[in-house]
């Protein structure tokens, strides 16, 4: 199953078949171009919804986020995935600032996560469990213990601390972050692995070629506990990419790989020896509609205002699939979350689709956003909502509309030590 995902490990696999208060100073940002305030109202909207998730999916004494959740019917299942929970954790910020639930209200939610991240979930030298009984927190499917998840996790984490601030917040962060032992993941390899079981020890697939990956190196070279080594940012492949005469670093991966780690690190105006990240996810996510603009001959239903493939469900499964070049057997689904997540990369042409699609597909869009998937060439709509693809949907929003998110989490000294350590220079 690794050899399949290859790098995208922070995927969600309930459908695949198995059984299984000092600050540190502000960063300074790069403004978007403004928006229109009936956009800000749709995405205003939008942010509602998909927050609404993170609220009714986690179990209230745990904290702890669904990985997925059927909004068609009664949902009882009991799988949460750490990254969802760091979606969430992130999430309550963004709710508290906006007014959408009481600040009280979110910081209790933050206050009983933190404490169970804490002092009951498992985990194995800092790192947790990818997939977790959202009641109990035991470990669910066998799963690995996740570098990539936990990284996600942690990124929920810094940013309650910075935006919250109360003294129990900050020293359970603290803790919690700083017994992550980057050290033992990289003992002897500059590329982390995917991750550890007790059964089988560390497995055998590394984080070695450009995907989601950027945050987690980033939080590693920013720990003072457990640091990476110095050569660890540039241990990983930057492979470069050609279509349509734009060039960009990439991978035969899903587009969701541009976006995970800009959700938190503003690379807005920054750069190390090989790219500016920011634009490089800008040029992807265009090369990525003018692919699937290319694939309107054989599937009529994309346009530009409907275009967007990421790993996602479909009518047979969850699928790895997106482009250029193609990777899965691409059906003509869409998947909302592939636009949603690059909307600070491609502002109006991504607004584009998702008016489109909840003004026109309105079985796509439910009580919690968009459904995963949906097919309109086959009139297939998904019954489930996925945390991760609904997380990276709500904080893509937030930061088009303010930077709130790349504001409140660049404030974190991890963050800033991490690109400082990488070569990730204002220019």
């Amino acid at each position: 199953m690794r050899q399949v995902l290859g790098a995208v490990g922070c995927i969600p696999l309930a459908k695949l078949g198995f059984a299984l208060p000092a600050q540190a100073a502000r960063v300074p940002s790069v403004p978007l171009a403004p928006i229109s305030k009936e956009d800000d109202q749709f995405l205003d909207d939008l942010e509602r919804t998909t927050f609404q998730y993170f609220w009714d999916q986690a179990n209230p004494k745990t904290g702890l986020v669904k990985d997925r959740c059927n909004v068609r019917g009664n949902d009882t299942g009991v799988v949460a995935s750490i990254a969802s929970t760091g979606f969430g954790l992130t999430g309550l910020c963004i709710a508290a600032n906006r007014g959408y639930i009481p600040r009280t209200a979110a910081l209790d939610r933050v206050l009983v996560t933190l404490r169970w991240l804490w002092g009951k979930l498992p985990n194995h030298r800092g790192f947790f469990y990818h997939w977790a009984n959202i009641n109990t927190g035991e470990r669910v499917w066998d799963a690995e213990v996740s570098s990539v998840d936990t990284a996600i996790l942690l990124c929920g984490v810094l940013t309650c601390r910075q935006y919250f601030g109360a003294a129990e917040v900050q020293a359970l962060a603290d803790d919690i972050f700083g017994r992550v032992e980057w050290t033992w993941l990289s003992e002897d390899t500059s590329l982390l692995p995917h991750g550890w079981t007790p059964e089988i020890g560390f497995l055998p697939y590394r984080w070695d070629n450009y995907s989601e990956l950027m945050m987690m190196y980033l939080l590693g070279l920013g720990s003072t506990n457990f640091p990476l080594r110095d050569d660890a940012w540039s241990a990983w492949k930057r492979l470069k990419f050609e279509y349509d005469g734009q060039r960009y670093i990439g991978s035969f991966a899903p587009l969701f790989v541009h976006q995970y780690s800009q959700a938190w690190f503003d690379f807005r105006g920054r750069r190390d020896k090989y790219a500016d990240y920011f634009q490089n996810s800008v040029i992807a996510t265009d090369v990525h509609r003018r692919f699937c603009l290319e694939l309107s001959r054989k599937f009529p239903s994309y346009s530009d205002d409907l275009w967007g493939i990421t790993a996602s469900d479909s009518p047979s499964g969850y699928v790895i699939w997106g482009g250029p070049p193609a990777v899965g057997p691409i059906d003509g689904t869409i998947a909302p979350s592939a636009s949603a997540g690059s909307l600070p990369f491609l502002t109006q042409p991504v607004l584009r689709v998702l008016k489109h699609i909840k003004d026109h597909y309105p079985y796509a869009y439910t009580k919690y956003g968009f459904v995963n998937a949906f097919n309109p060439l086959t009139n297939w709509y998904d019954d489930d909502v996925i945390g991760i693809d609904t997380g990276i949907t709500l904080l893509m929003a937030e930061n088009v509309r303010s930077g709130f998110v790349w504001n409140t989490f660049m404030k974190s000294e991890e963050a800033q030590l991490g690109m400082s350590r990488a070569g990730l220079k204002k220019y």
